[in-house]
């Protein structure tokens, strides 16, 4: 096993979280933060290198997981004769009463999701290591951070401190920082995305292609380095700081979600800038950081390029390709119907498109299986991540199968809507229950969004400084509109110029222009829903501005 020197220990500095007194702050209101947030972790002792058993820094007395490795309770042999001998070796961290720490002291503690590693998660970085050896000679593995259906991913440190993109040199900022006479080594802290062998090839190098294609963004996670060993596959991307997004998507106020939708919607506008569509966005691929006000798009194992729509005479192509589209009108929208419905022993080719992403986030079209899919399903995403910011509620749609979903979709925006949308894409939905029909908001975002908010209001679920009374204050209960503030637009510079009322009409209308956003994201019909382009220039982001061409990116 190999053992990194004293200053590459590959340690993180202490979350973001701890600097509530950040400069961006107003994007997220510390008086409410919640538990896992607001608390201060102690720091623990930082075990030596060579109690990493080739991985991260468990503690000296960590007792074994029942399960862990190969469903014994006894970790790997080699895990702990390496503890075992490190156990007299490990330097101890400086008493709280010391001065300033000298150039041989330890760094501080870890982050927190880096001092507790499991026995399993060791044997699994050293199984990694084991079969690929040309790996632990250049990056230091600390932890596992994300696991999914076709990869894991792994936090780690580069062992030169440096890593090479396309012959241009990126650093990562130091791990800590000491003081002026101690100045560490500078490591780049990675994050190693091992996809796994049963891929198939050409989906590990469209993914590969695609992200090597999208660097150069400061929105889009860039590619920084590929490693291959046989049949195993490794791609190198930079490791940034965020929060879990169920840790503050309830503490954000309008001015944090209206930073968060703007930083989603630039890196989208540069995917698709560049022809490709991500098709699972989702707040877990898009890594936030609420104290920064910073984030960048990840993960683009599902995504393509944008596909040439195929001909509307082609026997499966979807009717919304067709120029005479699908009458709207009230009158000639009709259920299931036996002119509708295909013959028993129809030897027609069944229409085939791509149905990949995430439930909660598909848009209606491939729900319906259009064969016109566009960008334009990434722009429902982001709407139903908006929906969520506003609404305090996540997921907002958890489906299990695609009937479920639509009638999700169904009870949100309204049966009229939803037929004439599956109907557009040549479907056809025979619907009895008459309780959705009278429960659903027709599309009501205002209506739909005070539903779940006063809900949570009368059943006192909410803290008395919470984010939400500043959207609560503008609802009425059961009419789905906005209640304007007493002090009117043209009293603001006359009665209200300052003070709560002041605020209270910028919140106002903050509100009032998100939710023009979020009905343009979540409009039914592809061709009439908005692209990121035109979201950006929306009035909603009227005080922001989009980073200049001297932006470092890297």
């Amino acid at each position: 096993m190999r053992a990194a020197e004293s200053d590459a220990t590959g340690f993180a500095e202490r979350p973001i979280f701890a600097a509530v007194s950040a400069p961006n702050a107003p994007f997220i209101r510390d008086t409410n933060l919640r538990f896992s947030l607001s608390k201060n972790p102690i720091p623990a002792p930082v075990p030596g290198p060579s109690a990493r058993a080739g991985h991260c820094g468990a503690a000296d007395n960590a007792t074994p997981v029942a399960g862990a490795g190969s469903g014994s309770s006894v970790p790997h042999e080699s895990i702990r004769r390496t503890a075992e001998k490190s156990t007299a070796s490990a330097p101890v961290a400086p008493d709280a009463s010391d001065k300033a720490p000298t150039c041989n002291s330890p760094p501080e503690a870890a982050a927190d999701d880096d001092k507790d590693v499991t026995l399993e998660v060791l044997e699994e970085m050293h199984r990694l290591e084991e079969c690929f050896p040309v790996l632990g000679k250049l990056y230091q593995l600390i932890n596992k951070i994300g696991e999914g259906t076709f990869s894991t991913v792994y936090k780690a440190v580069a062992m030169d401190g440096t890593v090479v993109l396309r012959s241009q040199m990126w650093k990562s900022p130091p791990l800590q920082r000491t003081t002026a006479r101690c100045k560490p080594k500078k490591n780049a802290l990675v994050a190693l995305k091992q996809i796994y062998v049963t891929s198939s090839p050409n989906r590990i190098h469209n993914e590969l292609n695609l992200l090597y294609m999208l660097s150069g963004n400061a929105h889009v996670a860039p590619l920084l380095d590929i490693l291959r060993y046989q049949d195993q596959v490794v791609a190198i991307l930079p490791y940034y700081h965020h929060s879990d997004f169920r840790d503050y998507y309830r503490d954000l106020p309008i001015k944090g979600i209206k930073k968060y939708m703007w930083e989603l919607l630039q890196g989208l506008e540069f995917v698709h800038s560049k022809g490709v569509i991500h098709r699972d966005l989702k707040p877990t691929n898009f890594l936030y950081d609420p104290f920064k006000g910073k984030g960048v798009l990840v993960d683009f194992g599902l995504a393509e390029l944008i596909p040439v729509a195929p001909p509307a005479r082609v026997s499966n192509a979807c009717p919304c390709l067709s120029k005479e589209r699908v009458s709207t009108s009230k009158a000639q929208t009709k259920r299931l119907s036996v002119r509708a419905a295909y013959p028993k022993s129809d030897q027609r080719p069944p229409r085939r498109a791509n149905r990949a992403g995430t439930r909660g986030f598909r848009a209606p079209e491939v729900l319906f299986k259009c064969t016109n899919q566009s960008a334009k399903i990434d722009v429902w995403s982001a709407g139903i991540i908006g929906l969520s910011l506003l609404a305090r509620k996540f997921p907002l749609f958890n489906s299990p199968d695609d009937i479920s979903a639509a009638v999700e979709i169904l009870i949100v925006f309204g049966v009229d809507k939803t037929l004439r949308c599956a109907e557009l894409h040549g479907c056809a939905l025979d619907l009895n229950m008459p309780q959705v029909q009278r429960t659903s908001f027709n599309g009501n975002l205002v209506k739909f969004v005070g539903a779940c908010l006063l809900h949570e209001e009368r059943n006192g679920c909410l803290a008395p400084d919470s984010v939400i009374y500043d959207t609560v204050k503008f609802l009425e209960d059961g009419s789905g509109k906005l209640v304007r503030p007493a002090c009117g637009k043209e009293g603001r510079a006359e009665g209200c110029g300052g003070g709560s009322a002041a605020k209270d009409l910028d919140d106002y209308y903050d509100l009032k222009h998100y939710l023009q956003l979020l009905y343009l994201c979540l409009n039914l019909d592809p061709i009439k829903r908005a692209s990121a382009t035109q979201l950006l220039k929306l009035p909603f982001f009227s005080e922001l501005e989009a980073p200049g061409d001297d932006e470092v990116v890297l």
